[in-house]
Order: C-alpha cells, then sequence, then structure tokens
C-alpha cells in the first residue's frame, strides 16, 4: 500500500479529468437515473447508454467497465451500490463495489480511478458506515494491485468530505 495514494477531494464525478477511470453509482440497469448515474450520463452523453445495455443488469457489489465516450476520462466503471437496509449484507455489498471496481481497473491496466460516494445517496447508506467501508475495501486490496497507483474519493459535499477524510485519517475500521 505504501505506492498507492488515496486522496480525498470535494467536487464532480464527472468532471475529473487528471484521472482514466471514475465510477459510477449505477443502476442496476446502467441506465440514466438521478444523483451519480444521472451526471455521468449526462456528461457522457448518449452513447455511454447505448454501450451499457448489452451489461445490463448487473447485481449489487458488481462492476462492469465501458468507454469514457464524451467525459474526459477513456473509462467509466459502473457498479451497482445495496439499497440500505434491503440489500443484505450491506457492507459486505457495499465494500464489494470498491474492491470489485479496483481489481477490475487494475485488470485492464489503468493507473488511476476515481469514486463518488456510493449508495449514500438515493439508496439511503448513512454517510459514516460508508465512509468505513469504502476506505476498508480500499485499504484491503491494496496490496494486490499491480498498476492502479491513485485512488481519490470525490465527495459533493463539505460535510461528506470531511466524514471521508476522517474515515481514512482513521484507517477505515468498518465493522
Amino acid at each position: 500500500m505504501a505506492d498507492l495514494t488515496i486522496e480525498c477531494v470535494q467536487g464532480d464525478i464527472a468532471n475529473q479529468p487528471d484521472m482514466e477511470s471514475i465510477v459510477n453509482a449505477a443502476n442496476a440497469r446502467l441506465m440514466p437515473g438521478s444523483g451519480v448515474a444521472g451526471a455521468i450520463h449526462s456528461a457522457a452523453g448518449p452513447e455511454l447508454a447505448r454501450e451499457c445495455e448489452s451489461l445490463a443488469p448487473i447485481a449489487p457489489g458488481q462492476a462492469v467497465i465501458t468507454g469514457g465516450h464524451g467525459l474526459p476520462n477513456p473509462y467509466v466503471i459502473h457498479c451497482l451500490g445495496p439499497v440500505y437496509g434491503v440489500d443484505k449484507p450491506s457492507d459486505e455489498l457495499l465494500g464489494n463495489c470498491y474492491r470489485n471496481a479496483l481489481m477490475l481497473a487494475d485488470r485492464k491496466g489503468l493507473t488511476s480511478i476515481a469514486f463518488p460516494a456510493i449508495s449514500t445517496g438515493v439508496f439511503g447508506y448513512p454517510i459514516e458506515k460508508a465512509a468505513r467501508v469504502a476506505v476498508d475495501a480500499i485499504q484491503a486490496v491494496a496490496g494486490k494491485l499491480t498498476s492502479v497507483r491513485r485512488v481519490r474519493l470525490v465527495l459533493f459535499s463539505d460535510q461528506d468530505l470531511a466524514v471521508f477524510r476522517k474515515a481514512l485519517n482513521a484507517g477505515g475500521t468498518s465493522g
């Protein structure tokens, strides 16, 4: 993990031009929706939805990769996070989103990946819990990564940024 940089920033996941890949907090059908999925599909253009058609549906925790189309990033990795309190075990499924996206990026030879706070919007995952699960999952696979060297957590609000920074500084500790 010594050669893996994990950073937290406030911003727009659809505007991370220095990253090779961004992660879409997708719906099962991988189609435009609200929140992160809506922002990414809007920025990427209709070609992204067309490419996604043949990859859907996906299950909670699963990750698939497409081109970035109109985005400044060559790739988008789509993950379906769990609906909190419905998809169980929620912590394991959410962690799988981060682990599977990282391993997919690594297999593709990518060096950088940016994540939103998966499942914390309409899927209702409590931000503090989600931050701990995300940090733990990233740290759990860090030693297995051969090409990914930079992970960015992109948070929409100041409050979410503070929560994720606290989890990162504490080393995660979900459970």
